[in-house]
């Protein structure tokens, strides 16, 4: 695989706390307003600071995601290679790709999935009480990321479906899957993704194509439940279950069957001209073993079914798991993506933005980000860990932090929104009054 899959490898076994602010914008405003610190007038000039901001941010991520819907183009696995010819360096492409993806989800406050945090989930009960078989190494890249989680009960089946228990699952809120199928000149019988699709009667997935899948409240341990081409494989409970009763009914057959099977082979060379005379109990046992035989065949095409049967359900559990949590697929992501990064990124600015307001001086980095942490908890109800870097370059970038030699302040609120202003005048390309 590429470096993206081994970088994910670095990731720490603990897994990172969620980043994400799950409020809408107006409970968000709403909450900091009812703090007290605003007058009647402060409280109308800091409510138009954060429409100004939302418009710049808008404004600003527009160009973003026609970025990575050009981006993305090369990769579509919708679009035919022949549209755009060889001229583009894809390897280049692939690259700015990730880049640019990784980068909107990370400002959409999604954390990227280890390979080690999979591996630990698989170990765990989740929903879908099937086996299952993922051939990750069939692809050029595999990612996956995820973002808020929470904890629930699930029933499950115990004492060999006699019973059921109630186990505690962390499911996660959203999650993110990016496969990259393997670029062209690889055997096309490697390409399993491809001759699966075949084999069903769909459209093959062309070499070199990135898949993209959206997905909502997917349970820790079903991740590699979201892997295109998966396998249902059966397990040592399922191999037993239906296995034992079939060796118990079989084994009385073939015990009949093996005293009488001389007796048919003699009436058979019989009617072959193969040998002398039969008598009638001769025909009467030929007869018998021939009923046991097709009893045998009845049997063991039973059995078959029954195995298949199994697959069937097994297979049934896991399309279902999938189709109704799946979101989006591939480039109409894109836009809720874009949306969400907005919208996180018009959170942390905001909240930065007041908690360096609301200060009576200078606050250091680290006080300004336990402090938000603090309000986001008791105002608000929200456990998150607040990005206090990424706001604080927002509010660098646009003139709203003035820094001093004993820490950071925020820029009085009637010229923050003078240089809001003049930000939205220069993303206009029209000249500040």
């Amino acid at each position: 695989m590429d470096a993206p899959v081994e970088a994910g490898r670095g990731i720490a076994a603990r897994e990172p706390r969620d980043r994400v602010i799950p409020l809408r914008k107006s409970d968000v405003i709403d909450g900091l307003i009812a703090e007290g610190h605003f007058d009647e007038a402060d409280q109308a000039r800091f409510r138009q600071l954060a429409r100004m901001l939302g418009a710049i941010l808008h404004y600003e991520y527009l160009e973003e995601l026609d970025r990575l819907r050009e981006t993305y183009f090369y990769f579509d696995p919708e679009v035919d290679p022949h549209e755009f010819g060889s001229a583009k360096d894809l390897d280049a492409a692939y690259r700015e790709l990730i880049d640019e993806f990784v980068r909107v989800l990370t400002d959409a406050n999604f954390i990227e999935v280890s390979h080690e945090e999979i591996t630990k989930a698989f170990a765990e009960g989740a929903r879908v009480r099937v086996k299952i078989k993922a051939p990750i190494d069939d692809y050029r890249d595999v990612r996956m990321f995820r973002r808020g989680s929470h904890m629930e009960t699930i029933k499950v089946p115990a004492w060999f479906g006699l019973r059921r228990r109630s186990l505690e699952v962390k499911v996660y809120d959203d999650v993110v899957l990016m496969v990259a199928t393997k670029p062209g000149g690889m055997n096309e019988t490697d390409n399993r993704l491809a001759l699966l699709s075949a084999r069903r009667g769909g459209q093959k997935v062309r070499s070199g194509a990135v898949l993209l899948k959206y997905f909502r409240h997917i349970a820790r341990a079903d991740l590699n439940a979201l892997l295109p081409n998966v396998r249902v494989v059966r397990g040592l409970f399922d191999h037993l279950v239906l296995g034992v009763p079939a060796i118990l009914g079989g084994v009385p057959i073939l015990i009949k069957l093996a005293s009488t099977m001389t007796v048919l082979f003699l009436v058979a060379g019989f009617y072959l001209g193969l040998s002398g005379t039969i008598h009638d109990k001769d025909m009467d046992q030929a007869l018998a073993a021939l009923s046991g035989l097709l009893a045998l065949g009845a049997f063991m095409l039973r059995q078959w079914g029954n195995f298949h049967r199994q697959s069937l359900i097994h297979q049934k559990q896991l399309t279902d798991n999938v189709y109704y949590r799946n979101v989006n697929n591939n480039s109409g992501i894109f836009t809720y993506l874009i949306g969400e990064a907005e919208d996180q990124d018009w959170k942390e600015v905001l909240l930065g933005y007041y908690g360096l307001l609301t200060e009576t001086g200078p606050v250091t980095r680290e006080a300004l980000d336990a402090r938000i942490e603090e309000f986001l908890a008791r105002a608000i109800g929200v456990s998150a860990d607040f990005d206090v870097d990424h706001a604080l370059s927002r509010l660098r970038g646009y003139d709203l932090v003035v820094e001093t030699g004993d820490g950071l302040m925020a820029a009085p609120l009637a010229d923050a929104l003078a240089r809001l202003d003049r930000e939205w005048k220069g993303l206009l390309g029209t000249a500040p009054s």
